[in-house]
């Protein structure tokens, strides 16, 4: 079918960069030639330092996206030949998935909308009584969903070796049944990789299961479930250069097949029969029982030639983004009050991802003056990580910079000369706070024409 060459070309493509030079390119992003207007009245280049909030569309992405629109249709369910290919589409998707997080034959991959959607589907299938431990510096998306008399929240440590010795206690005291340890690959907060290997090692030493959070490690680093033991992955695709609203979980059916769905609709049951006073309801197997309604055939085409995509370029993306964050983090090192947050020390491996505070400075004003004096993207406050930004700051807000694909040193620099420029010398035009958030008194930025 034509569409089965969408994700044929995007290969490739990434396989001719493979065979070329060394200095071959980066997948590009679209809009990195993006120009926004500063509050002085100049244009300059975006300089996206918010990714971990979200990241660009990759152009391949974009173009495959471009592709498929025209066939669009139903899926599963309609006899059009449209339908056929978005359900071609679809399905095929899922050995994208499969390839990019090195899933087990046995695994099934669940299409949801997000990295939060996946954790809230897993929470409500898993079986009655199970202990749910995690630590309590998670992501609100792996914090909230789990809740209850059987959930241990344990106290983030200082180091990866005593998260080792913390879990492994924390599991002996368990009572006897289903356990689950909930892990993050990444933090947001500080960027720092979590051992996971080891957690799961021993959480599956305790026979307990383990889904891992990773949403901000799968755009940075190779994921692989079966190196890494874990039984569970979830991501989203908006923080994976496929920002059209899909986001996947992996892993172990048996859960997920004994446990009614928690969004229910169409395509989530096989038969529904009337008795009368009651609906008598069969659910549909894994994957479908938890695929309610009409699936976003277009964000799972995207999210799966994401995979692809940076499947074939790991060495180059992660070669781009330590030595971005290297320049960061020692450029940063340099201005006056900056405090870089860890929650494991300054050594630890970590991936694009900076939060600090400013001595002084009020974190929403610089990020304010950054964007409008600077045309600079940065994130202010507390990260959906409220207990570890507070736990860090001591209750402040902090600063995040976060890198991709479309990150260059001339960013990284701007960033570094900003932020010193309005410690020392303070802002070019006045600011106060409006409904919570800082912006320039006087601001007479256009936007863009389709806003109009």
């Amino acid at each position: 079918m034509t569409l089965a060459v969408s994700r044929t070309a995007a290969r490739t493509v990434v396989e001719t960069a493979d065979a070329a030079p060394v200095a071959a390119a980066l997948p590009a992003v679209v809009g990195a030639a993006l120009r926004v207007p500063l509050v002085t009245g100049e244009r300059v280049e975006y300089a996206n330092l918010d990714n971990a909030a979200s990241t660009p569309c990759l152009e391949q992405v974009r173009d495959a996206v471009d592709e498929l629109l025209p066939w669009y249709a139903s899926v599963h369910r309609g006899a059009g030949f449209a339908s056929k290919v978005s359900t071609r589409v679809y399905e095929q998707a899922r050995d994208s998935v499969r390839r990019f997080t090195g899933a087990r034959s046995s695994d099934t991959v669940v299409f949801t909308r997000n990295t939060t959607d996946s954790l809230n589907a897993l929470a409500r299938a898993v079986p009655r009584g199970t202990s749910v431990l995690l630590f309590d510096t998670e992501h609100h998306a792996a914090l909230l969903p789990w809740r209850g008399p059987n959930v241990r929240r344990l106290r983030t440590p200082g180091t990866p070796a005593e998260a080792a010795r913390v879990l492994d206690a924390a599991l002996a005291e368990c009572p006897v049944g289903p356990r689950l340890v909930v892990l993050t690959g990444a933090s947001n907060v500080t960027g720092e990789v979590w051992p996971v290997a080891e957690l799961a090692a021993i959480a599956r030493r305790r026979g307990a299961r383990t889904v891992l959070d990773a949403a901000q490690l799968a755009p940075h680093r190779p994921l692989d479930i079966k190196e890494l033991g874990v039984d569970y992955v979830a991501f989203s695709g908006h923080k994976l250069y496929a920002p059209f609203g899909a986001g996947v979980l992996v892993g172990r059916a048996d859960w997920l097949q004994a446990a009614e769905p928690y969004l229910v609709g169409g395509g989530a049951t096989s038969l529904v029969t009337d008795h009368g006073d009651h609906l008598g309801v069969a659910w549909s197997r894994v994957p479908e029982r938890h695929e309610a309604g009409s699936p976003n055939v277009v964000g799972v085409h995207a999210l799966a030639v994401a995979c692809d995509v940076l499947g074939r370029n790991w060495n180059r993306a992660v070669a781009h983004e330590r030595a971005l964050l290297e320049r960061l983090r020692a450029g940063l090192a340099t201005v006056p009050g900056v405090r870089e947050l860890s929650l494991f020390g300054s050594g630890q491996d970590r991936v694009g991802v900076v939060s600090f505070t400013v001595s002084g400075q009020d974190s929403g004003y610089l990020a304010a003056a950054l964007s409008a004096e600077h045309g600079i993207g940065v994130r202010d406050g507390a990260f959906c990580a409220h207990v570890a930004v507070h736990r860090l700051t001591g209750g402040e807000r902090a600063l995040r910079a976060s890198l991709g694909l479309g990150s260059t040193e001339e960013h990284v620099d701007r960033l570094v000369a900003a932020l010193r420029s309005l410690i020392t010398e303070g802002p070019k035009v006045a600011y106060a706070q409006r409904d919570g958030r800082w912006e320039p008194v006087v601001d007479d930025r256009a936007l863009p024409p389709f806003l109009a």
